[in-house]
């Protein structure tokens, strides 16, 4: 069975507001937990993913909102360290590849992550912002110096999980039409089942991004959302 591995230094990168809580809470909460440094990275402010275009219109708006959403979720989970790309939501494909690569290297040099959480080139749900970062973070630590290189680990499913989850998730348009991906657990290199604690925390997380997360509360009910959140995996 994978472990929950100590992953010292954490550097995660991501493409909208949400991403990281919900592929990625726990190991952030148990790194804070642990004295371990988190710093979080994300590309976008997510300004068109409106589920409510009446209480959230897409642009500016919904961008300052799911701004403020984040740096809630973040402060649940401990982590005091955020950075913006404010690149465009939808349009990171169109960024310089170059630019993006040179981004995340200078993060990678600040930083000096022992780990770093992302999309594998699946992108998780085939959302192009998502794989381009992946493709970005790939790149950029390919360039280091091999004996400066985290180890970089893509978010994953196992398939008892999915199996579960997957066909209302995916009725509810979370995977885009996409098939997730899927590792066997001991090919995992860090996999974490929450304790009631820690799926408590990552409920209260992800559920203070209204603007994304209130659809799928209602559609699943409170009680049974939050029994979904109960594993991170990476491989």
């Amino acid at each position: 069975m994978a472990q929950p591995n100590r992953l010292g230094t954490i550097l995660g990168v991501w493409a909208h507001p949400d991403d990281e809580t919900w592929l990625s809470a726990v190991h952030m909460l148990r790194a804070v937990r642990s004295g371990d440094r988190v710093v979080c990275v994300t590309a976008t402010r997510g300004e068109l993913g409106s589920t409510d275009p009446e209480r959230w219109p897409p642009g500016e708006p919904l961008a300052a909102a799911r701004t403020a959403e984040l740096e809630t979720a973040l402060g649940i989970l401990g982590v005091t360290e955020h950075h913006w790309l404010d690149y465009p939501d939808g349009g990171v494909p169109e960024i310089p590849f170059e630019k993006g690569v040179e981004q995340v290297a200078g993060f990678l040099r600040d930083v000096r992550p022992d780990t770093v959480l992302t999309f594998g080139p699946d992108g998780m749900t085939g959302h192009t912002d998502h794989r381009t970062v992946s493709a970005w973070v790939d790149e950029a630590v390919a360039r280091l110096d091999g004996r400066r290189r985290p180890q970089v680990l893509w978010s994953t499913n196992r398939s008892e999980w999915l199996d579960r989850w997957h066909p209302e998730l995916e009725a509810l348009g979370v995977y885009m039409g996409a098939q997730p991906p899927v590792t066997p657990e001991a090919e995992m290199r860090s996999h974490i089942e929450h304790d009631d604690e820690e799926q408590n925390l990552k409920y209260r997380a992800l559920t203070s991004q209204v603007s994304q997360i209130e659809p799928l509360v209602r559609a699943f009910g409170p009680d049974r959302f939050r029994e979904a959140l109960s594993e991170e995996s990476f491989r």
